[in-house]
């Protein structure tokens, strides 16, 4: 069976801390496993780029991701943290590990960190890293950080790295931080399956396609010598333009798929996916509870 969490739906209800708040204690509340969060550090001027054509701007609010689970932390229980997904090449290493431990710790162990390469060139210019090789220094981040985490003192020299005999203080309580990979194609699974807990997969339905990328993904992870079941898959569906029957039968398609945690998106429009038709903490939180209504049973 998979575990059933949602996003929070950040571009549409803002900022306030107490709204992000309600939406988060009541998916607890509600049953949800996890709560993800998708992350930017720079939004670009529209008004400079008439022919922009991402789809988060500087008009889009997005809290520091660790920041906000620190916060969350403070405010509820029992459900996940999960980053859907944390931008790691634009970050410094180290500094990620310690931020992550912390709120590992502050959390009571309940950060699985997602992380993926990025698309937006501002962001990695602002924060005065390198857009073009963030593929390959994402590799040896995630071995740096497994180290941080895992060893009080770590030595390490790579080709982006040099960490001369120090370590984090604290430590995350989970040792390591579940480490989990977002994005599509063979690069992304070969790095998931050489370092990686999971797969986060935010544009595949469940079909034909999905299956043969998941059977690639065993695959990769065997080759690098490890059993199948030690990496997860984590599936983003919707409900905007869909029927309660619709939810159910795209849910029983992943779980016969064999995915391990699935993540409902109310405010993401792209591709198959589709928003709801309404915007306020209200709207999101009657979606989210009618959608678990619906799907429940079936996990």
């Amino acid at each position: 069976m998979a575990r059933l969490g949602v996003a929070i739906p950040q571009t549409d209800i803002g900022a306030d801390p107490a709204v992000v708040g309600e939406f988060v204690c009541a998916a607890e509340r509600i049953g949800y496993s996890h709560v993800a969060t998708y992350d930017h550090v720079l939004g670009a001027n529209m008004e400079s780029r008439p022919e922009w054509s991402g789809p988060y701007t500087s008009d889009d609010a997005f809290h520091d991701t660790f920041v906000l689970f620190g916060y969350l932390a403070a405010v509820t229980d029992t459900i996940e943290f999960s980053t859907q997904v944390l931008i790691l090449p634009q970050r410094q290493t180290a500094l990620v590990a310690s931020q992550a431990a912390s709120v590992d710790v502050l959390s009571g162990g309940r950060l699985r960190l997602g992380v993926g390469t990025g698309w937006n060139p501002v962001e990695f210019v602002g924060l005065g890293e390198d857009f073009d090789n963030r593929g390959v220094r994402c590799s040896e981040q995630a071995e740096v950080l497994r180290r941080l985490w895992t060893e009080p003192h770590v030595s390490f020299s790579g080709e982006w790295h040099e960490i001369p005999d120090a370590g984090i203080n604290p430590m995350p309580i989970q040792r390591p931080i579940p480490l989990w990979f977002g994005g599509s194609g063979d690069r992304v699974m070969r790095r998931t399956a050489r370092y990686g807990d999971g797969w986060i997969t935010l544009y595949h339905q469940p079909d034909d396609a999905a299956r043969h990328d998941i059977q690639k993904l065993g695959d990769f992870v065997e080759q690098a010598g490890r059993p199948r079941d030690d990496v997860g898959v984590d599936a983003w569906v919707s409900m905007g333009e869909s029927t309660p029957q619709q939810w159910c039968e795209e849910i029983t398609a992943w779980l016969n798929l064999g995915v391990t945690h699935i993540t409902l998106n109310t405010a993401f429009n792209v591709g198959h996916h589709k928003r709801i038709s309404g915007t306020s903490n209200a709207e999101h939180l009657d979606a989210v509870n009618r959608y678990m209504d619906t799907v429940g049973d079936l996990l």
